[in-house]
């Protein structure tokens, strides 16, 4: 193209010699007589219009050429982006390149409203100018509204608006915001897809006139074109790829809550081929890879009860639950209960397979087991506060404790006169109100003898720092409860406990036989104690003088000698009488169960009372 202009420029010149030529000529040849051949000059003037003309073609040609390339390699990039705000920005940048534009902005449909405020691109237009009308700063009038006129008519008309004066078109004549501002050049384009307006794209300049041409218009309608599917794809490009991600944090997090479950999780098709296997069922079943495999390859699973659950549920589509017990290789015996589920097809309901919940209750049965045999001894309470029973020895210990021996005081007496049925009914009652009171302590029974109750405190089963604090509390206890349990007895029916406590030595464990044993205590502490009882006149409670070293500073308690001597305990001369709870001194601070302390505080209230 620039050689051609060239040439036509050096002919052009030439043209000019030579009409520079001819006239020179002229005159000579009119001098002799003679004249040029008619019409030679202004057939050289003619010529060098239709060259000029050519020229003046071939440049706007050539620009508009170059317009169409510079399009062509834009629509490229644009229709190679994916995201929808580089497609945006490359769309306006391309428009303001092609048309010299002074302002313009993009602004799309909103997907939610249908309205077309969502202004996404802005090219030498204040961004606070964009704002709704009456939030601008400083109160200036909204700008925007210029051009909303213009906007809403290509939205409506689908067709592109251009005009050289703006100001002066007769079309906009009656909006007061057009004329005021006078904006001189407006170019506006609808971005398209599938014929339905997604945008537009707005262009002005307020200075040059005539800026945007008709063959503009023509080339940005093409563009529009490709643009709007471009942002179309763009936008449906980032919806997918949202979508996506969705569903692969979805994934993710099902993963890992399958995975976090403690129990086993297995699903099986409909041919009995495991697809899926979470972390805890690798663990229960001891065996790392699974999934692929068939049910029947499993062989911790070679059960015929579960089996048969499995068949059951594949046909019936109703849940099984069992409990079987599989041997596994260096681990031993297990115990594991089963949910066999039906798996449903979400849509249809169709039968998919099964769905498998493993429960290893292995530690759980042999716990469960445990805390039995310690029920046998220990109050229910004091059950549900053991954290762990792998520390706790029932099979022997020697330990230092504190004993309590309690016997109702004339008893064998009483009995003589009673029926077997009146009998039991009135021992339970003084019995339960013995063990109460030792329990409330948290001591544990240790055993019933006719009218005598024993209890021991600080054993491996209920291990205290202050136990011969609780096992005095006790005692006061069981005093205080029997003077209520006499209000609402028969007079003929009243009578006393004698109580004795000893904190020493003793040897703890199981005893009996193979198919009967119990939990107790061998040795100095309850001999001790049931001396001591001995030496209790009715209502009273006497301590051992290593008990009282451990009370003393919180109970008052009178010495006194023995009566008699306790056979290989001749050592024991005195012992003391327990008067009353010291005034100004709370045991109950040394409980931390905070209901005992308010109990303890009762007491101490009967304490001063009495």
């Amino acid at each position: 193209m620039i050689s051609i202009q060239e040439h036509l420029n050096q002919l052009t010149t030439q043209i000019d010699n030579l009409m520079q030529l001819l006239t020179s000529q002229r005159d000579l040849l009119e001098a002799r007589g003679m004249s040029l051949p008619s019409g030679s000059l202004d057939n050289l003037r003619l010529l060098k219009r239709r060259i000029a003309t050519l020229s003046t073609q071939i440049s706007q040609s050539f620009a508009e050429l170059q317009k169409l390339r510079a399009l062509a390699d834009t629509t490229a990039v644009v229709n190679s982006a994916l995201e929808t705000e580089d497609v945006l920005n490359q769309v306006m940048q391309t428009i303001v390149n092609i048309t010299g534009a002074e302002r313009g902005y993009l602004v799309l449909k909103n997907e939610e409203t249908g309205e077309f405020d969502d202004f996404r691109v802005v090219h030498g237009i204040d961004q606070n100018l964009l704002l709704p009308q009456g939030d601008e700063p400083n109160g200036k009038r909204n700008e925007l509204i210029i051009s909303k006129t213009i906007v809403n008519e290509v939205v409506r008309t689908k067709q592109a608006v251009v005009t050289d004066n703006a100001s002066l078109d007769t079309r906009y004549q009656g909006h007061q915001s057009i004329v005021g501002f006078a904006l001189r050049s407006v170019l506006a384009v609808p971005l398209k897809v599938r014929d339905e307006v997604i945008g537009v794209v707005y262009c002005d300049n307020r200075v040059v006139t005539g800026l945007f041409q008709q063959s503009d218009l023509e080339i940005m309608n093409a563009f529009s074109n490709q643009a709007g599917v471009a942002i179309e794809n763009a936008r449906l490009f980032e919806r997918i790829r949202y979508q996506i991600q969705q569903l692969t944090d979805m994934r993710e997090l099902m993963r890992n809550v399958f995975d976090s479950i403690a129990n086993g999780v297995i699903t099986v098709n409909a041919a009995g081929i495991i697809t899926t296997c979470n972390a805890a069922a690798h663990n229960i079943l001891h065996q790392p890879e699974v999934v692929g495999r068939s049910l029947d390859e499993i062989t911790p699973l070679k059960d015929d009860k579960f089996n048969t659950a499995v068949d059951l549920v594949m046909a019936d589509s109703k849940q099984r639950t069992l409990e079987i017990k599989p041997v596994l290789p260096q681990i031993g015996q297990r115990v594991w209960n089963i949910i066999i589920s039906p798996l449903l097809d979400a849509d249809h309901g169709e039968k998919q397979g099964v769905a498998i919940v493993l429960a290893d209750l292995t530690e759980k049965k042999a716990r469960e087991a445990q805390l039995a045999e310690l029920r046998r001894y220990l109050p229910a309470a004091l059950i549900d506060s053991i954290r762990s029973i792998d520390d706790v020895n029932v099979a022997g210990q020697e330990r230092y404790i504190t004993a309590i021996a309690t016997d109702v005081r004339g008893f064998t007496s009483f009995s003589e006169h009673l029926r077997p049925e009146q009998l039991m009914e009135i021992i339970n009652k003084y019995l339960s109100l013995a063990s109460d009171g030792i329990q409330l302590y948290e001591g544990i029974v240790d055993k019933y003898m006719g009218d005598a109750v024993t209890g021991l405190f600080n054993t491996q089963l209920n291990p205290q720092q202050d136990h011969a604090i609780r096992a005095v509390r006790a005692a006061m206890s069981i005093i205080y409860d029997l003077l209520a349990l006499h209000e609402i007895m028969p007079e003929d029916q009243r009578l006393y406990y004698g109580i004795g406590i000893h904190t020493g030595t003793a040897y703890l464990g199981n005893i009996g036989s193979a198919d009967r044993q119990e939990f107790s205590a061998l040795g100095e502490a309850t001999n001790v104690s049931k001396f001591l009882e001995s030496q209790a006149q009715a209502g009273e409670i006497i301590i051992s003088e290593a008990t009282y070293e451990h009370v003393k500073e919180f109970f008052e308690c009178e010495a006194r000698q023995v009566d008699g001597a306790l056979n290989g305990y001749d050592h024991i001369q005195t012992v003391y009488r327990v008067v009353k709870r010291k005034k100004g001194v709370n045991t109950g601070q040394l409980f931390l169960d905070p209901e005992l302390a308010e109990l303890l505080a009762d007491l101490n209230r009967q304490d001063e009372q009495s």
